[in-house]
């Protein structure tokens, strides 16, 4: 077994059973996700600082565009799925017992090259539409000339500026909410079982259908921990988003069921 092949690893391209489970089980994926992230260390905080770092390097880029900066800064979360791959797969090496190392991690996609980059080709479009609406938003909802970031994100706290905030969040949202449908258990599949990006995709999509209020639910404390991020000015970041991808492939252990052996299935 190499350093990037953990045991367990295998290709299938069968839609995968997917369980339905209580709401309460989100506690137990929290639970699991911080273990995770513990016992990743330096390696899971890695990845939490990358988050950060984009964060602020967006932040001296768009400095004299905040209608953009606005847009990418929330936007570039809707790539985390694929930013989180490293994440998920520390928590899968310390779920067979490997040891968590950072190296092994940073080519976890090549496992799956060709559909991982389908999939990030796919939430990269969604960004750049998201970032054009961001604008767009921006030109017809908000006044007070040039926003400064504080600007910005004090009136969208406030609400100081209703119509805008309605419409930023509703816009938003709408885009937060597809990327999630879609992306939820898609990639700790592709990485997990090597599946096709087509096939991932559907069985996320049917994931959330079946499981609304747990993954509603899942879906407003990854808000909640993206929320702190921000409101520390991209710091909490660091810890944050380690907590989401640990925690996300939990939930893909937990809605998605064992895949049975190739020999098993087939005598039936």
């Amino acid at each position: 077994m190499s350093d990037n092949e953990p045991p367990g690893a295998a290709s299938s391209n069968r839609f995968p059973v997917i369980r339905q489970v209580e709401t309460r089980a989100v506690v137990g994926w929290l639970r699991a996700g911080w273990r995770d992230l513990r016992q990743g260390g330096s390696a899971s905080l890695f990845y939490g600082l990358c988050f950060a770092l984009a964060g602020w390097l967006m932040q001296v880029v768009f400095a004299e565009a905040y209608a953009l900066f606005a847009g990418l800064t929330t936007g570039f979360l809707l790539l985390g799925p694929f930013l989180t791959m490293g994440l998920y797969d520390l928590s899968r090496r310390i779920e067979f017992g490997t040891p968590p190392r950072l190296v092994p991690t940073l080519a976890a996609w090549r496992s799956n090259l060709a559909n991982v980059g389908v999939f990030a080709a796919l939430l990269t479009v969604v960004l750049l539409v998201w970032a054009r609406a961001s604008m767009i938003v921006f030109a017809l909802f908000f006044t007070g000339g040039l926003p400064t970031f504080g600007n910005v994100v004090h009136t969208v706290l406030t609400f100081e500026q209703p119509d805008f905030a309605l419409v930023y969040f509703a816009v938003g949202g709408f885009f937060a909410a597809f990327v999630f449908a879609i992306s939820v258990i898609a990639v700790p599949l592709m990485l997990d079982r090597r599946t096709d990006a087509v096939t991932a995709t559907i069985a996320s999509v049917v994931a959330c259908s079946r499981n609304p209020g747990p993954m509603l639910l899942w879906a407003a404390c990854i808000a909640v921990l993206a929320g702190i991020g921000f409101a520390t000015f991209f710091v909490g970041l660091i810890v944050t988003m380690p907590l989401v991808g640990h925690t996300t492939w939990h939930a893909y252990r937990d809605v998605v069921a064992p895949e049975e052996p190739q020999d098993a299935a087939a005598t039936r």
